[in-house]
C-alpha cells in the first residue's frame, strides 16, 4: 500500500463509522498524535454536527500537547462557515504542530483553501497521504463534486440461466436470505433508492430497511403517465418519495410528483436528483431501467447476486460489457462486484 501510515489508516477507520449517517458531507476521520502516541480521536459522527477536527480536539486532555502534535486527517480540513465553523481556523487557533492531510478536498468552498490556512500560519502540512483510499471511501461526495451527479450503484439478482424475473415479472426469490439481507445494509448506506414503473406495478417494494438498522434512503419510482396504483407500498407517505412523471408537479406529505420533459432521460433523473443534494442511489430495477443506465454509461458500480435457480425462460438480465472487480459467496449466492471505469 503505497503511502501506508498507521496513524491515516486510524482515521480512514474511524472516518467509515460516519457512513450513512454524514450525506450529503463526506465521511472524515481524524487522529492527533504527540511523540508516537495517540492523543486524540474523533470523526464527523452526524450531519449537521461538529466535523472531525474538533470531536478529535476536545478528545485531547492536555490541550497543551496540541502544539508539539501531528493531526492526522482524511480530508482537507474545511475552510468556510457552513453548518460549523472552519477547521482549518480551529487547528491555527489550537496552533498544532503539523497537519497531514490524505485527499485534497474538490469543494470549490474548499479547494485547497484550507491548506492555505494552515501554511499561512506557519503550520507544516504533508498531503497526498492514503490519497488512494481516501478516495476511494469517499466516492459518492467525490463523484458528487466532480461529476455534479449521484454516485449510481446497480443492483439485480439473476438466475444460473441469465434472468431476473419469469414472463410474467414473478421474481421471488432468486437470491437467500442473506443477500437480501445485505441488501437492506446496502440501502440504509446510500441515499436515494429507485425503480421502474413495472417494478412498483408486479413486487409493489417498500424500498425500505427492514432487515438491518439505518435510515430508510429516499425512495424514487419512475411512472411516466402515472398509471401506478395510489395504493401501493410506495406511495404509503412512510418515507420521503419522489415520483418522476410527464403529467404534474405536485407536493404532499412526504410524496413529490416532479414533472419531467417528454422524453426525459436517466440523466434528467439523476441533474434532478443531485440538486437534492442526494449523492448516492441504488437502481433497483427492473431490467429495462437498469439496462438504460448501462447504456448512458452512468452508473459507476453494480452489484449482481446469481442465485442457484432457472427460469427457462423469462425477462434477460442486464449485460455489463466489464469483469467483475470482487467476486463474493453469500452461502449459495454468488455476488459479483463490477466497476464502470467511465
Amino acid at each position: 500500500m503505497k503511502d501506508f501510515n498507521p496513524y491515516m489508516l486510524r482515521a480512514l477507520e474511524l472516518a467509515e463509522l460516519g457512513r450513512g449517517h454524514v450525506s450529503p458531507n463526506p465521511m472524515v476521520g481524524c487522529v492527533i498524535v504527540h511523540q508516537d502516541r495517540i492523543i486524540g480521536e474523533g470523526y464527523h459522527q452526524q450531519y449537521g454536527g461538529p466535523h472531525a477536527e474538533p470531536n478529535a480536539v476536545h478528545d485531547v486532555a492536555d490541550q497543551s500537547l496540541l502544539k508539539e502534535a501531528t493531526v492526522y486527517v482524511t480530508l482537507e480540513p474545511c475552510a468556510h462557515f457552513g453548518k460549523t465553523p472552519p477547521c482549518a481556523n480551529l487547528l491555527v487557533e489550537k496552533q498544532v504542530n503539523k497537519v497531514v492531510i490524505a485527499a485534497f478536498d474538490s469543494n470549490p468552498l474548499v479547494g485547497g483553501k484550507g491548506i492555505k490556512i494552515l501554511r499561512d500560519a506557519g503550520i507544516e502540512v504533508v498531503t497526498g497521504v492514503m490519497e488512494k483510499e481516501a478516495r476511494i471511501q469517499n466516492k459518492r461526495f467525490f463523484t458528487s463534486i466532480e461529476k455534479q451527479r449521484p454516485y449510481v450503484i446497480l443492483k439485480w439478482a439473476q438466475t444460473q440461466d441469465g434472468f431476473v424475473a419469469r414472463a410474467n415479472y414473478d421474481s421471488k426469490w432468486i437470491s437467500n436470505s442473506y443477500s437480501r439481507q445485505l441488501v437492506h445494509k446496502w440501502r440504509a448506506e446510500e441515499d436515494a433508492i429507485m425503480v421502474g414503473t413495472k417494478t412498483a406495478h408486479f413486487d409493489n417494494p417498500k424500498l425500505n430497511v427492514r432487515d438491518w438498522e439505518g435510515k430508510d434512503p429516499l425512495r424514487i419510482v419512475l411512472d411516466k403517465q402515472l398509471t401506478l396504483d395510489a395504493n401501493l407500498a410506495l406511495f404509503d407517505r412512510s418515507i420521503p418519495t419522489v415520483c418522476y412523471n410527464l403529467i404534474k408537479n405536485e407536493s404532499q406529505e412526504n410524496l413529490d410528483y416532479v414533472k419531467l420533459e417528454k422524453d426525459f432521460s436517466v440523466a434528467d433523473v439523476l441533474e434532478d436528483l443531485h440538486q437534492r443534494k442526494v449523492q448516492s442511489v441504488i437502481i433497483e430495477g427492473g431490467s429495462f431501467l437498469l439496462q438504460k443506465f448501462i447504456q448512458s454509461e452512468l452508473w459507476d458500480e453494480a452489484r449482481v447476486f446469481t442465485g442457484q435457480s432457472r427460469f427457462e425462460s423469462g425477462i434477460p438480465a442486464p449485460r455489463l460489457a466489464q469483469n467483475p472487480v470482487e467476486t463474493l459467496q453469500i452461502m449459495n449466492d454468488q455476488l459479483e462486484v463490477y466497476q464502470s471505469g467511465h
